[in-house]
């Protein structure tokens, strides 16, 4: 493993790549199978430039499996009923549907169902004002007993040319008895176009939700780290880190800032940091003014490490799990105590 003051960088990829995929992504686990079961996101085929806006990954959702929590395999395609019905629906006249992509599982302990939750993009037939393609992004909704048995709902969030949905991260109950959940959207200002982290209200987490306050935006805030793009991971759980009443920290996935290079925008690097969430009002306290995790085996100027899912393993301990490159999953171990020793040091300065 790489060595790093909050994180230990496991060596090798979690993700065998199989079936002719040669770029897997975005995985995320059943703990009810004590996290030896789940979903990742594999490309189907890449067209465009990557790195830059016209870039376009179509992608399926497949299950894998692992003996432990640092190998998994890819298996079967994930078979969704009804799905066929949503998505035409959602194409419309001229509409390209390009797969699912980025899904969380959420488990129902109450009523013992599993929520999957996924994008659902949508390229629309029409250009934007500068050529560009105009996607409708959705959060797509499935539902049942385990992975054999889900069955596609409409979309939980309906996605337009000014407004994404995607990337969802579950807040608990708050003491109204609702959720303020967390989603990946999009908000145009001063020319550009930027990802920011957005509320999403469920009242009930297996129908339509609604859109809430921009919690996040890169503009307000010019962090370089994250001054392009923001989207929210996994909120990290109260017995991995106590931050006291309505407060958990949660993983932020972020990117500098869009260059234009000969016309066309160029994403930066994408990296990890952390962020402090008030699930009671659906706000964001804090968020880290650098980025704590960087792959040591990646060099490139405008690399990816884009964090999925986070995984318990003991007092003080997790596995996160972040998709390289989007080309292959990789593990990273958090550590509890020196990372409650970092926001000490840290929080103070942002008061």
């Amino acid at each position: 493993m790489q060595n790093s003051k909050l994180y230990l960088q496991h060596k090798g990829k979690v993700l065998e790549v199989r079936h002719g995929f040669e770029h897997v992504m975005a995985i995320t686990l059943d703990p009810r199978t004590g996290n030896k079961e789940g979903i990742a996101r594999c490309i189907i085929s890449r067209s465009g430039e990557y790195g830059s806006s016209g870039q376009i990954d179509r992608s399926a959702l497949l299950k894998i499996e692992g003996k432990t929590l640092e190998k998994f395999e890819i298996t079967k395609e994930l078979k969704i009923k009804h799905s066929e019905v949503i998505i035409e629906k959602l194409k419309g006249d001229g509409g390209d549907f390009i797969g699912l992509e980025d899904p969380d599982i959420w488990i129902d302990n109450q009523n013992d169902l599993m929520h999957v939750y996924f994008t659902m993009p949508v390229k629309t037939a029409g250009k934007d004002e500068e050529g560009e393609n105009i996607w409708n992004v959705n959060l797509g909704h499935a539902v049942g007993k385990d992975l054999d048995s889900l069955e596609m709902t409409k979309p939980t969030l309906l996605g337009n040319r000014d407004r994404n949905a995607k990337e969802v991260s579950i807040a608990p109950l708050n003491s109204k008895g609702f959720r303020y959940n967390l989603i990946e959207s999009s908000n145009k200002k001063g020319g550009w176009t930027y990802s920011v982290v957005q509320v999403a209200i469920a009242r009930d987490m297996g129908k339509s939700w609604e859109f809430g306050e921009i919690a996040f935006h890169p503009a307000d805030h010019k962090i370089p780290w994250i001054g392009g793009h923001a989207s929210p991971g996994p909120l990290l759980p109260r017995s991995f880190i106590d931050l006291g009443k309505n407060k958990m920290l949660g993983i932020m996935n972020g990117c500098e800032e869009n260059e234009r290079v000969n016309g066309k925008i160029k994403y930066g690097t994408f990296s990890i940091g952390l962020f402090i969430y008030d699930y009671e009002y659906g706000k964001i306290d804090w968020v880290s003014q650098k980025s704590i995790i960087h792959d040591t085996e990646i060099s490139d100027k405008r690399a990816i490490t884009f964090a999925s899912h986070f995984v318990e393993t003991g007092i003080g301990e997790g596995i996160l799990y972040a998709h390289v490159n989007d080309s292959f999953v990789r593990a990273y171990t958090l550590n509890g105590k020196d990372i409650s020793n970092f926001l000490e040091q840290v929080l103070p300065a942002t008061k």
